[in-house]
């Protein structure tokens, strides 16, 4: 599998991760005014002049507001936030169309010039003149950016627009957009995906799903059909004892559960499955254009779950002839493929194989890990902190509360802490454990459990808290050792903590 340069692919990858750092805190957001236009819009389920006015302002101001806060936030906090949003306010205003692509780039811009205006002038304000010099600085700072964004940045930013539509309305007109697979599955294995999802499709998706009450760019990269077939593959013909026993379960957590990426260690291991996944994901776009399928906003995560739900009134067999289509598909060239290494599979020793298994996984994190530390890098100013040894500490504390960590505090994080949650519940030790974002753990967490590739970052934002750094958050050692200091600390309490 061909890989664009490291240290390019890292900043695309920390690029996408910003995205995603903006549009996923918002989901719940873009999913209710999705449901809000499935249903009362005058083709939806219900049909509801009254309640379907709601869409208009929603998409117009109150998403690409959220957009732009977050943003504005993830640069320089509170102040970044209210500064993206006064800026993007002027986007809107002078716009007819929803701007989320403007959102995404003035959020963060606004939220930028406020940090540099702060670091010059904050070391020169006077004791007893901070907040008079803070609040004016930010107002007189917003109202440039509000008259920018309105003059100059808006029309800059419709012109990029109609561009792309265009391109896009091209594509569509031609039949071709089974292409994209080309893009979107080596994209997703390197961890690029979420720059074209969140960057361009998520947009253009959002923005015709106004006029048509649907779209089929949430489906393009989306689909979680290519994984499923790879994975039942796996299950079925590949040659290696161990793919084929991790597999089942692989398929639960993503079909059901939506995270995809707990499929692409398999790609790396065999990567002329590559082959099957294009096939699969652009005969599943074929699909969905065939039966004018599409759906009323962004699925996230990619479950089948998500994509039922949210179906628009009369789709449900485009929505699901795509899925079955692009499994079928996958499924069967990825068989054909892994039975061409069945011979030299089954010629190695069980331990060889699982040590395949464990080097793509570390492939998997390592790709995922390089982007993170240039997004960290980047939003700390581009310095790095000294290097600091990713190791847990058994410190003699009484824990009452773990917190699992990872990048978005979803998907990993979040099966690991019902995975631990359950296994107190059954021994009786009323233990909080909950998951959150690495840059958003709370302070009266006792220990933070994280990947070890995310250790160092997460002990340079939370050095003072306990962190155990684990492998796999389905079940490692470093949990099992945690999770017996519990048990001990919790019969020395007399059974309470």
């Amino acid at each position: 599998m061909s890989q664009p340069t490291a240290s390019f692919r890292a900043k695309l990858q920390a690029g996408g991760g910003f995205l995603t750092g903006m549009v996923i805190p918002n989901m719940g957001a873009f999913i209710a005014w999705g449901f809000i236009t499935a249903l009362f819009i005058p083709t939806g389920w219900l049909p509801n002049e009254e309640l379907g006015s709601l869409v208009g302002p929603m998409i117009i101001y109150l998403l690409p507001l959220l957009l732009a806060y977050t943003g504005g936030h993830l640069v320089h906090g509170q102040r970044g936030g209210v500064a993206g949003t006064i800026g993007t306010i002027g986007l809107i205003v002078g716009s007819d169309i929803p701007m989320f692509l403007g959102a995404m780039l003035m959020g963060p811009l606004s939220a930028l010039i406020v940090k540099k205006w702060d670091s010059y002038i904050q070391p020169k304000i006077r004791p007893g003149f901070e907040m008079i010099v803070n609040n004016f600085g930010l107002g007189i700072l917003g109202f440039g950016l509000a008259i920018l964004s309105f003059k100059v940045i808006g029309p800059a930013v419709l012109a990029i627009n109609e561009g792309l539509t265009a391109a896009v309305d091209a594509l569509l007109a031609t039949g071709f957009t089974p292409i994209l697979a080309l893009l979107n599955e080596p994209a997703k294995v390197l961890f690029l995906n979420n720059v074209i999802d969140q960057g361009i499709y998520y947009p253009l998706g959002m923005q015709q799903s106004v006029e048509a009450g649907k779209s089929i760019f949430f489906m393009v990269a989306s689909n979680p059909g290519p994984g499923l077939g790879l994975l039942l593959a796996y299950t079925f013909f590949s040659g290696s004892k161990v793919m084929r026993q991790t597999a089942p379960a692989a398929i639960i957590i993503h079909f059901f559960g939506g995270i995809h990426e707990i499929y692409f260690p398999y790609v790396f291991a065999r990567p002329i499955t590559l082959i099957g996944m294009i096939l699969g994901a652009a005969s599943g776009i074929a699909t969905a254009q065939l039966f004018d399928a599409g759906l009323v906003a962004g699925p996230s995560p990619g479950s089948i779950f998500a994509y039922l739900l949210l179906t628009p009134r009369g789709g449900f067999v485009g929505t699901i002839a795509a899925v079955l289509v692009a499994t079928t598909v996958s499924f069967l060239v990825n068989a054909f493929l892994l039975r061409l290494t069945q011979k030299q599979d089954a010629a190695k020793e069980d331990h060889e194989l699982e040590a395949e298994l464990a080097e793509a996984k570390a492939r998997t994190s390592a790709l995922k890990q390089e982007g993170k530390d240039v997004l960290s890098a980047g939003l700390a100013g581009g310095t790095s902190a000294p290097a600091v040894p990713a190791q847990a500490s058994a410190v003699a504390v009484r824990i009452k509360k773990v917190v699992f960590a990872c990048d978005a505090g979803m998907g990993s994080s979040t099966m690991g802490a019902s995975l631990f949650r359950k296994k107190l519940a059954g021994a009786g030790i009323p233990v909080e454990v909950t998951n959150t974002a690495i840059e958003k753990i709370p302070g009266d967490a006792d220990v933070v459990v994280t990947h070890k590739n995310l250790a160092e970052r997460t002990q340079r934002a939370h050095g003072d808290i306990e962190i155990v750094a684990i492998d796999n958050f389905l079940g490692d050692s470093a949990l099992d050792q945690l999770f017996a200091r519990i048990q001990e600390q919790s019969g020395s309490d007399g059974d309470s903590l």
